[in-house]
């Protein structure tokens, strides 16, 4: 078989797929399924379907690899939990390639993350508004020592914004912001390492979006979380101007007036 056949035969079997999965996924919502719920036998899916069980199988285990459905051996197939952890793994990925190969498309990623809990600030701010937080105050607090030591509190952080994102009480955005506060963190490990200043400033800014949020103030929680970003697009600049010098200009004046 000649290269030019093979292509053509690979990227017919990569449709095949495709429909196989969809047509899979256009079951599960036709029939309503939820997660956990069974699906039918190889047999009757296969009819149902108008698939080769060969299909059906590959089909499956794209959607495996996806979360969308979950193969017990010996009870079944179930509709998966349909988490977000392939996005994650996808995105990681992607920021450790753009961080090491190409830096003027980092802060696309971190942007991304940036934008969306600036979105969330009125949503935030409402539910904290007048509320005590004991857990994430003492978050703060363990941050600011660790900064002032010189210690990493990557954990204290991300326990920060996902127990902000748990009283939000909206799975979907949760795991999401969730996601890309792992790309931040994969893109990081390329950037010029943090001062202890703007470590103490990262943990500081922490403290200012938790007191604005229990204050109600949507502006003072904006302004938090510019503060909260400013020293990794610091770094992002510092990174750019390294590699790329003048070429960076134009991408980092857009960082610096975010």
């Amino acid at each position: 078989m000649n290269m030019r056949t093979r292509d053509r035969t690979t990227g017919t079997e990569q449709s095949r797929l495709h429909s196989a999965s969809d047509l899979i996924k256009e079951f599960i919502l036709s029939h309503q399924l939820q997660t956990g719920d069974s699906l039918p036998s190889e047999a009757r899916l296969c009819e149902a379907l108008g698939i080769s069980r060969s299909s059906l199988r590959e089909g499956i285990k794209r959607l495996e690899a996806l979360d969308i459905v979950e193969v017990q051996h010996g009870n079944g197939t179930f509709v998966g939990k349909m988490s977000l952890s392939p996005l994650v793994e996808a995105l990681s990925f992607r920021a450790g390639v753009v961080a090491k190969h190409n830096r003027l498309r980092l802060p696309e990623m971190v942007q991304t993350r940036y934008y969306l809990e600036l979105g969330l600030a009125e949503t935030v701010c409402a539910r904290l508004d007048g509320t005590e937080q004991a857990g994430l105050e003492a978050l703060v607090e363990e941050m600011l020592e660790k900064a002032e030591r010189e210690e990493d509190f990557s954990r204290n952080d991300f326990a920060f914004h996902d127990g902000i994102l748990a009283l939000v009480d909206n799975d979907v955005t949760r795991q999401v912001i969730s996601s890309f506060w792992a790309v931040h963190r994969a893109a990081a490990f390329h950037l010029p390492a943090a001062t202890k200043q703007q470590e103490i400033d990262t943990a500081l800014a922490h403290r200012l979006i938790l007191n604005s949020a229990q204050d109600g103030d949507v502006t003072a929680y904006r302004n938090a979380i510019k503060l909260h970003y400013k020293p990794l697009f610091t770094r992002i600049n510092q990174a750019k101007l390294q590699e790329f010098g003048n070429e960076a200009h134009s991408a980092l004046h857009t960082l610096e007036n975010i």
